[in-house]
């Protein structure tokens, strides 16, 4: 399947560049800290903390700063420097949530790509790939079937 970029204008992609990343990296936190995180072992949550991990959704002008804890996901400080960078458009990132791509498919189109420190980036890529994508509570339907849904109320 095509994983074409949202079609975001120029001006709106670079407004939304310059604001503040911690609204953002909070949600994407307390998300991934809901959907996600519980799925992690012990061990691999203790080697995936304390490393800054950067999202930058190229198309929409987004980034995430995040830094795992034992405990779980938090907002990245702003002054301490990203151990890995990964960067996608936002349908990429979307299909991996849903489980419709796998992380080594991305990476090998070149739809996703990643900077940084490599043994950390494969051990998150490993854990990617043995978790699988988050649970989410309100089950497995696709957008149409949501939209269909939505129409018949």
């Amino acid at each position: 399947m095509k994983h074409t970029p949202l079609p975001v204008p120029t001006w709106l992609r670079s407004m939304v560049s310059q604001l503040p990343v911690w609204p953002p990296s909070m949600v994407a936190a307390q998300a991934l800290n809901r959907l996600w995180w519980p799925m992690v072992d012990g061990e691999t949550r203790q080697a995936l903390s304390g490393r800054v991990v950067v999202l930058q959704v190229d198309d929409l002008g987004l980034s995430f700063r995040l830094m795992a804890q034992p405990q779980g996901l938090a907002p990245a400080p702003g002054g301490q420097p990203a151990t890995l960078t990964l960067r996608a458009s936002a349908p990429v990132y979307w299909r991996l949530l849903q489980g419709q791509d796998d992380p080594d498919t991305l990476f090998f189109d070149r739809l996703m790509v990643m900077e940084g420190d490599t043994e950390f980036g494969l051990l998150l890529k490993n854990t990617l790939d043995a978790v699988g994508p988050p649970r989410w509570p309100f089950g497995r339907t696709t957008t149409a079937q949501a939209g269909a849904a939505h129409a018949r109320r």
